[in-house]
């Protein structure tokens, strides 16, 4: 189905005319937003579904905008748009605007992520596996879903808004939204089929039926309450003086895991000369743009380009690697420690500036390994006071002797493959940082002038 066919909805086509001056002004202030730094130069309604009447005390509209900025078609953006005469003080900080014409004239528009009862409805639908326009509400049969589980919504996301239903489920809704198969859905799933308990099994999903591809918009899984992510637990550890190293041990052991049941549940690759190309390629062009962007690393980049002709000269000398699905954005922020002290790896999504078909290419695992390598130098720097020079050290060493334990691989013991990953990350860091936190470009730069050193 075409984006004009998916503008007949019920809600008339003259709802967006009267929703654009808001939301120009309102979307680039949102986290998830990506187009920052850019004008947006119009909307178009890629599909709009009512969720509850329009005439009632409460509307409720789901609606997949397209976003135009300057030189490109823009970013789609799921919305749930709720319509009030007046807001209540406690949905102030949803505020989207007053409509002055259209189908909602003269009311009061909000983002309704924040407003209990359209989390409820979303909830129900869910349960139900209703089918509402082009909305689809799939659930898995083996997971029931409980009645009377009170909503609340996450406030500590920046790509994604979810809701907490009552300490037993999470929906995560996607608020940039591509057709396609999505990896937050498709590698769950097929770690469920493989019985990894270290990824908490889908319980259901949403998606909207507009094509070939569907749109996935959303993702229902068993909330760990009593969890803490590793960032926060790393940097506890380190305000308290307390060993880490078991728990990155631990947590080597947890990706291990997961990496294994991925590469039984879908298919793996050879990665030989000519899949290893396009690679390396990337990688040099993002290390050259790198270089303009953020004149501080120039010193340092005879080194690094050092890292990924070593890997090509690994290949030309005949070795080759096995690719297959990975995490894609794996750091201490996407790991879960129950109160029993076990694992789980969270947030499959990958990384939001890349395409789906980009995050659905199989990759070598030391992707994950190095990303994972990568937060453990961000902790050390988070600490107040600073860590030991040792932590960061320790706590990699520790992880890739967990990952060897449960693989009996060590992903040290491929010394050229690891440095060329976690080079590509850092030089990724040293961009983000310059833009948009200076004050933390010293801890990329630092490890920019250890990766260019080292040994090829």
């Amino acid at each position: 189905m075409s984006e004009a066919v998916a503008r007949a909805a019920s809600t008339g086509p003259g709802l967006l005319a009267s929703l654009a001056p808001l939301l120009r002004t309102w979307l680039p202030r949102q986290r998830w937003f990506a187009g920052k730094g850019r004008p947006v130069s119009g909307f178009s309604l890629v599909a709009a579904t009512d969720l509850l009447p329009p005439g009632g005390r409460l509307a409720l509209l789901h609606l997949l905008v397209r976003a135009h900025q300057p030189e490109q078609r823009g970013d789609c953006y799921q919305l749930l748009i709720g319509a009030r005469e007046a807001l209540p003080p406690r949905l102030a900080p949803a505020l989207i605007g007053q409509v002055r014409q259209g189908p909602l004239a003269g009311r009061t528009v909000y983002d309704a992520v924040y407003d209990p009862r359209p989390a409820e409805v979303l909830l129900e639908a869910l349960r139900s596996r209703a089918r509402v326009g082009w909305l689809r509400f799939e659930r898995d049969p083996g997971h029931g879903i409980p009645p009377d589980l009170a909503p609340r919504v996450v406030g500590a996301e920046q790509s994604n808004s979810s809701v907490v239903y009552g300490d037993t489920l999470i929906l995560k809704l996607l608020r940039r939204v591509a057709p396609g198969i999505h990896p937050d859905l498709e590698l769950p799933l097929a770690l469920a089929r493989e019985g990894c308990a270290r990824v908490p099994a889908p319980t259901g999903w949403i998606r909207a039926e507009l094509g070939a591809e569907p749109y996935v918009l959303g993702v229902l899984q068993p909330y760990l309450p009593g969890a803490g992510d590793g960032w926060e637990r790393a940097l506890r550890g380190l305000a308290e003086g307390a060993d880490f190293t078991p728990e990155a041990r631990e947590l080597g052991r947890a990706t291990a895991e997961v990496h294994t049941a991925l590469a039984r549940a879908l298919p793996t690759v050879t990665l030989g000369p000519a899949r290893l190309e396009p690679l390396l390629t990337g990688m040099r062009a993002r290390l050259d743009a790198a270089v303009r962007a953020v004149p501080a690393l120039r010193p340092h980049a005879p080194g690094l380009r050092a890292a990924f002709d070593a890997l090509a000269g690994h290949c030309a000398a005949g070795h080759t690697w096995t690719a297959q699905r990975i995490h894609g954005d794996l750091h201490l922020g996407q790991c879960l420690r129950a109160a029993s002290g076990a694992w789980s790896l969270i947030d499959f999504e990958g990384e939001p500036a890349k395409s789906l078909a980009e995050r659905r290419m199989p990759q070598p695992v030391a992707r994950d390994v190095a990303g994972m390598l990568r937060s453990f130098d961000y902790a050390a720097h988070s600490a107040r006071p600073p860590a030991p020079g040792t932590w960061a050290t320790d706590c990699r060493a520790a992880y890739c002797a967990g990952y060897a334990e449960a693989t009996g691989h060590d992903p040290r013991a491929d010394a050229v493959l690891l440095r060329a990953y976690e080079t590509d990350k850092a030089v990724y860091e040293v961009v983000y940082e310059a833009r948009h936190r200076p004050e933390w470009l010293p801890v990329p730069l630092a490890a920019a002038h250890r990766l260019a050193t080292a040994p090829s």
